[in-house]
């Protein structure tokens, strides 16, 4: 119990003590004390005998007196009547404090009911605290969750551009070889305007040097600026609903101006049938297509349309075959050595995804695995003529573990899964040989994966996600440093 609780409490308890003295002292002020009567000289009363008053009204008289359990006397007297006991001293003096009993009794009610108000607002405003009690802390609860939320995703915000820092030191001084370009196309610019009023002032063939040096460091950089390190991966954007649970799509990145072509292949394995839509608008809106069949049925998803040829798996085999679209007629077919085959060393969600072709900037791959290198992936750079081996690397990941792999500025990445949360978490190089392990998490809207390709031109992912086909775009810091122009 709450302290103004306790003083309420002790309040009553000292009126309740204050009564209790008054009625047993009051009668021992005015002598009525002495109304117990004993017997004459020795004797006993008897336990029924009653005494009549002879005249009630002179002075006290016995009525009757009788005998208890225990042996001791009880009589029961007749006061005179108030008219004889009006001039007593006493009397006044137990008529006024009977007033003032009485008034007391009023008071201490009085008293009483206040009290037992006050106690009922006291103990309504102690709920009324407790419960404002609870709620601040609730607030405070609450507070402390929010502050931990805020923190978490600030500090994970905090991991995900940290890594961007280096990055940012190396594009200040890219930033400043730019600044140095404008500067010297500025100081171009005027000398030309001076040379446009002054013919002859200045030696045409030393301008014409200067100018094309420009346009070539300018060319260079430019060149360098269409590759860069993968950085992120935005939301996908869902193009088209169709075909089963694998597949593929594509579009030729080396096509001709206008020509916005799809291409369309529906399941794994015994198909030979691709579709051709106009463009991605046809693509999306409707299904008329034109249907092309190849030679042989395909295996897996890695194909690839690249320079106006289709490049596939042959369905049960390690040979890859170039097929043209136009003709309609295979130009080249050659066999990968060693390369694990029929589900041998696939992807981790399965689907005959044992060699995956793919292209970048540098033009057509082939990733797969073998025993030699005890199934880990390999990558080979294609002709895409000859279909050649140019270059191999060996990996040290475990193709069963990647869950899809693409190719961007010669830099293989591998994600982690095909399912569930999905993110691009191993890097390999080609140009240096050396690998990384990063974290760029990509939204796996639909939850299975068996198909993820890069295109170049349009700089963007192109995946084959449970029966949706979907895009996504990828952002690449470009890094230019003044001893590779």
């Amino acid at each position: 119990m709450s302290v103004p609780l306790l003083k309420i409490g002790a309040v009553l308890s000292t009126m309740a003590m204050i009564t209790n003295w008054m009625s047993q002292t009051l009668p021992s002020l005015v002598g009525l004390n002495t109304t117990k009567l004993s017997a004459a000289s020795g004797g006993t009363l008897d336990r029924s005998t009653g005494v009549l008053p002879t005249n009630p009204e002179e002075s006290w008289q016995v009525y009757s007196s009788a005998q208890d359990s225990e042996g001791r006397c009880i009589c029961t007297v007749v006061a005179p009547q108030q008219t004889m006991c009006s001039r007593d001293a006493r009397t006044k003096q137990l008529r006024q404090l009977l007033e003032k009993v009485q008034n007391m009794s009023q008071s201490i009610e009085v008293l009483d009911r206040r009290t037992q108000r006050d106690l009922q607002y006291v103990e309504k405003m102690e709920n009324q605290m407790k419960g404002l009690e609870s709620k601040f802390k609730q607030v405070e609860e609450s507070h402390k969750q929010h502050l931990a939320r805020q923190f978490k995703a600030i500090k994970a915000k905090m991991d995900e551009l940290r890594p961007l820092i280096p990055v940012l030191e190396e594009y200040k001084a890219d930033a400043k070889l730019v600044l140095q370009f404008k500067e010297e196309a500025q100081n171009l610019t005027s000398v030309l305007n001076e040379l446009q009023e002054e013919i002859g002032a200045y030696d045409y063939d030393e301008l014409q040097s200067r100018v094309s040096n420009l346009e070539e460091r300018l060319r260079a950089c430019m060149q360098k600026l269409a590759c860069g390190k993968l950085t992120g991966i935005s939301d996908p954007v869902t193009i088209k609903t169709s075909g089963s649970r694998f597949g593929s799509w594509m579009t030729d990145p080396l096509a001709p101006e206008g020509d916005n072509r799809v291409w369309y292949m529906d399941g794994y394995h015994n198909n030979r049938f691709v579709r051709e839509y106009k463009s991605m608008i046809d693509f999306m809106t409707t299904d008329n297509f034109t249907s092309h069949r190849l030679p042989h049925p395909w295996s897996g998803t890695g194909q690839v349309v690249y320079n106006g040829s289709i490049y596939f798996n042959k369905f049960q085999s390690h040979i890859v075959i170039r097929f043209d679209l136009k003709t309609e007629t295979i130009l080249k077919t050659r066999s990968l050595d060693y390369a694990g085959y029929n589900n041998m060393y696939h992807y981790a969600w399965g689907g005959h995804s044992d060699i995956d072709l793919m292209v970048d900037e540098n033009g057509l791959w082939a990733v797969y695995a073998t025993n030699q290198n005890a199934g880990n992936i390999v990558i080979s750079k294609l002709d895409p003529v000859s279909l050649q081996v140019l270059q191999t690397w060996n990996t040290s990941y475990p193709k069963r573990s990647a869950g899809e792999a693409f190719i961007i500025c010669g830099t293989l990445y591998v994600t982690n899964g095909y399912s569930g949360g999905t993110k691009v978490h191993y890097a390999y190089q080609t140009n240096a040989s050396t690998y990384e392990y990063i974290d760029i998490p990509f939204q796996n809207k639909y939850s299975h994966i068996s198909m993820l390709d890069y295109n170049p031109k349009d700089r963007a992912l192109y995946a084959w996600n449970n029966g949706h086909q979907i895009l996504y775009n990828v952002t690449l810091f470009h890094v230019i440093r003044s001893d590779e122009l």
